[in-house]
């Protein structure tokens, strides 16, 4: 088996693929890539046995088929220092050598046969399907990850939730503490149907799609899902449990309301933050009409900060507390110049969006607040 393909091409599909691979794999095969030649093109798999990513490569010039597994580690050694250029790949099949021609020599190296290899099985028809624009995918799984959990007791809290309604589809992912709620109403299902897509193909699917990359198409059952992008399909593990009712921790009716330039609170916060106690990260919000003060103080070392913003608030003068660290996270996880934020008093959750919502979308975020020690 004799074939040609590009060198960075293939050195840059293995990149992105080899973020699947586990440093501890159960199986030895899962430490190598499965390479199956058929047709002019070349599908590579990787895996962890929880998630499976495959993609796809044309090839220049292609004699023969079949299939083999290569070490993760040493094709990527091979690869990495070599500029873009034809490569040519000689496969054995019955000794699995394998020989890799460049433009001023060669690499010769043993291959693994294919055979205990895991596969996948696709999806049945009965399953359940989304198609989602692979860019609106990209910015609400890059906007809700900050969000999950990273909880052995509650694993169900640890994934991005994919809720689809007659109404909407809502992403949605909450540690308990912040609250993250992209719905989308372009996307809607006369039969409601959810899945909890697990941390690490969220992270996937972040890293491999691009903005240009068409539609996604997501099948999905009550434990596994199939998503199909341009160049390739990744199959995962869903997490398995009822999500709890994320729409009932939502407060509907926060008065008090201020509008205020997201960048300038941000930044006001990495001033202030460094002052506030290092256990708590206790950060006071101040409002009244015109006038918003950040500050915090850390009384064992006798430090304080406080900064003056403008805004437009409506409502009774009000102090609320925040965890700093995680109020950062949400307003940099939005996109708007100004902010709104929705407050009722200091002992409920405080709501953000953005005072522009993205086309057909509208995105939340929630945070619990913290007592002030007034």
């Amino acid at each position: 088996m004799r074939f040609v393909l590009s060198s960075s091409a293939l050195s840059s599909k293995l990149n992105m693929l080899a973020k699947v691979i586990s440093s501890k794999n159960s199986l030895p095969i899962l430490d190598c890539f499965l390479f199956q030649v058929a047709n002019n093109v070349m599908t590579i798999t990787a895996s962890d046995s929880d998630n499976v990513i495959k993609s796809v490569i044309d090839l220049t010039e292609c004699e023969g088929e079949g299939e083999f597994c290569i070490p993760n580690k040493v094709i990527l050694d091979a690869l990495k220092e070599l500029p873009e250029q034809p490569l040519t790949l000689d496969v054995t099949p019955d000794s699995y050598a394998v020989k890799i021609v460049y433009q001023n020599g060669l690499y010769n190296f043993t291959a693994q046969s294919a055979e205990d290899y895991p596969r996948t099985q696709s999806m049945t028809d009965a399953a359940n399907s989304i198609i989602i624009p692979a860019t609106v995918l990209i910015d609400n799984i890059s906007r809700s990850l900050f969000a999950t959990a990273n909880d052995e007791l509650r694993p169900i809290m640890n994934g991005v939730y994919f809720d689809l309604t007659p109404d909407a589809l809502a992403i949605v992912a909450s540690d308990g503490h912040k609250l993250v709620r992209n719905k989308n109403f372009s996307i809607t299902s006369e039969t409601p149907a959810s899945f909890n897509l697990p941390k690490k193909p969220a992270n996937l699917l972040k890293n491999i799609l691009t903005k240009d990359g068409g539609d996604v198409l997501i099948k999905f059952d009550d434990r596994n899902a199939e998503i199909k992008y341009n160049d390739g399909v990744l199959n995962c593990r869903l997490i398995d449990g009822r999500y709890p009712n994320y729409n009932s921790v939502i407060p509907t009716d926060n008065p008090s309301q201020t509008t205020v330039d997201r960048r300038a609170l941000l930044s006001a916060l990495r001033r202030v933050l460094p002052f506030a106690s290092e256990s708590s990260q206790l950060v006071r919000l101040h409002m009244e009409n015109g006038h918003f003060e950040v500050s915090s103080e850390d009384i064992d070392f006798a430090t304080s900060a406080k900064e003056q913003l403008s805004c437009e608030y409506t409502g009774a003068p009000m102090s609320i507390g925040f965890k700093g660290s995680s109020l950062m996270e949400v307003l940099s996880n939005l996109n708007s110049d100004q902010v709104v934020i929705m407050l009722a008093d200091p002992s409920r959750a405080g709501i953000i969006v953005p005072a522009e919502q993205p086309e057909d979308e509208d995105v939340l975020m929630l945070i619990m607040p913290m007592l002030l020690n007034d």
